[in-house]
């Protein structure tokens, strides 16, 4: 599918929301930028949209609540006209090494479910218009089969469910809709890590560096504008699953 002409909603605008926004934007494709409560950074993401000239609008929804995604979904149809590719970005990232309950629901809502559904909701919507490009973001990690760090059950569980919600959507939604998941390793530096911790991070890298929210965009634009790729999850990690 060419970006040309099309709509995308993104789930999540700033980081490395904001670089595949950005790459859209820049291959003429008018964004809805949905956020929970970065306001600040998804009207910048929406500025810079607009200044690469195309439209864009910044769309506030609660990612776990399924009525605030439904209207998401139906104000950028509303909006901008239609709905061609969804992005679902939105996630948690939060370390429990005692998890609770509560723990356990806000990863799977915001991770997993709200994956599932936007997706459902979006797939209507490309449904009618015959074709649809939908990917999502689980984890190296679960992809590569191996919960290398303790203190992140809810987080790994639900970016395992996400790698098989893609796997399931693609069977269910083909041949209209493609439907596919980037697994990010190193990508940003978190702001809280230490030179040591970056430096470990590094030395397991096959490619010696942090990949920086480019290369989730390379990724993102591939698994859009493929026309025979489905099901797949694909690792964006600097060979980090190697080690």
């Amino acid at each position: 599918m060419d970006p040309r002409g099309k709509i995308a909603v993104i789930t999540g605008g700033a980081r490395i929301g904001q670089a595949v926004a950005d790459a859209l934007a820049r291959r003429g494709c008018a964004l809805a930028v949905i956020y929970r409560a970065s306001r600040e950074a998804a009207e910048k993401t929406v500025a810079s949209a607009k200044a690469a000239g195309v439209n864009a609008i910044a769309v506030q929804a609660d990612v776990r609540q399924p009525d605030q995604i439904e209207a998401a979904v139906n104000e950028t149809v509303k909006s901008l006209g239609r709905l061609d590719i969804l992005v679902n970005m939105a996630s948690t990232y939060i370390k429990t090494p005692n998890p609770t309950e509560a723990d356990w629901t806000d990863a799977i809502d915001s991770n997993a479910k709200s994956a599932f559904l936007f997706s459902t909701h979006a797939a209507r919507v490309m449904k009618n218009a015959g074709a649809g490009r939908i990917v999502n973001i689980s984890d190296w990690l679960p992809i590569s089969g191996r919960p290398r760090y303790k203190g992140y059950v809810p987080y790994y569980t639900s970016k395992a469910a996400v790698a098989a919600l893609t796997e399931s959507l693609a069977l269910e939604l083909a041949p209209e809709i493609l439907v596919n998941a980037i697994a990010p390793g190193p990508i940003l530096a978190p702001p809280d890590i230490t030179a040591e911790e970056t430096a470990r991070v590094i030395e397991a890298t096959p490619l010696r560096r942090w990949g920086g929210g480019e290369e989730i965009a390379r990724a993102a634009l591939f698994l859009i504008e493929t026309e025979f790729v489905t099901g797949e999850c694909i690792r964006v990690d600097g060979g980090r699953h190697l080690f």
